[in-house]
């Protein structure tokens, strides 16, 4: 599975960046290291990657800075951010950003491999979902899962959703009206049902919340302890 993946790795720590380069070139990655985030978005701007890895405390550029910039050049690239910072408020600031992964440092060779292993699996999954010929009407919008294209009214504005949002909203459509259990969402779309995934869940729930807002007879409401609904009020 692992033999064509080429992986950005950005550690300003070039002795650990090292170790790490070599565990996952045995492992059959072709890797590539940064050791600055301006040195790191330099890279990816002139390679081909399947996965980036960043550390977040870098000089020059911050792996968050550096994460935006990339998520401006390509929206589906899988992240994986490398911490030891522990701080609530920075890990959902990583997912909002669009982290597919979040691995505080210490950790084990082994851990940070299957969690490799694990984001190329779902974004690969992601990949052939899109194949799919998928559309929803939602209230007053439209909803082309395909093209990930919310549509309002007769294309009086459109948004063009994330690979996750489209995800979300998809499963939304798919339960209308009825309880999205948060645990299905979390393991179909994020892979994993953890404290992490779940706020990075919230945060892209807000995020439809706002895009679905110009029809007052469509809400998400949270049900306490199990998970999401869509409730679309039918006009009498």
């Amino acid at each position: 599975m692992s033999e064509n993946n080429k992986i950005l790795l950005v550690e300003d720590d070039r002795n650990f960046g090292d170790v790490l380069c070599s565990y996952l070139e045995m492992n059959d990655y072709e890797v590539t290291l940064a050791t600055d985030g301006e040195a790191g978005l330099e890279t990816f701007k002139k390679g081909t990657f399947d996965l980036c890895i960043f550390d977040v405390m870098m000089p020059k550029k911050d792996g968050f800075s550096l994460a935006e910039d990339v998520r401006g050049m390509d929206q589906n690239i899988p992240i994986i951010f490398l911490t030891a910072r522990t701080m609530k408020e920075d890990i959902i600031k990583g997912f909002k950003i669009g982290a597919d992964d979040y691995i505080s440092k210490p950790f084990t060779s082994e851990e940070l491999l299957y969690r490799i292993q694990a984001v190329l699996k779902r974004s690969s999954k992601t990949e052939n979902k899109k194949q799919e010929a998928k559309e929803f009407n939602v209230g007053d919008y439209h909803f082309n899962y395909p093209l990930r294209i919310l549509t309002y009214g007769e294309k009086e504005h459109q948004d063009k959703l994330s690979p996750k949002e489209a995800e979300l909203l998809k499963m939304f459509c798919m339960y209308k009206n009825d309880i999205l259990p948060r645990s299905v969402a979390l393991k179909e779309i994020w892979g994993e049902d953890n404290y992490f995934t779940a706020r990075s869940m919230d945060v892209f729930v807000t995020k439809l919340r706002k895009y679905l807002k110009r029809d007052e007879n469509i809400e998400i409401v949270n049900i306490h302890g199990n998970g999401f609904q869509l409730r679309i009020k039918e006009l009498s």
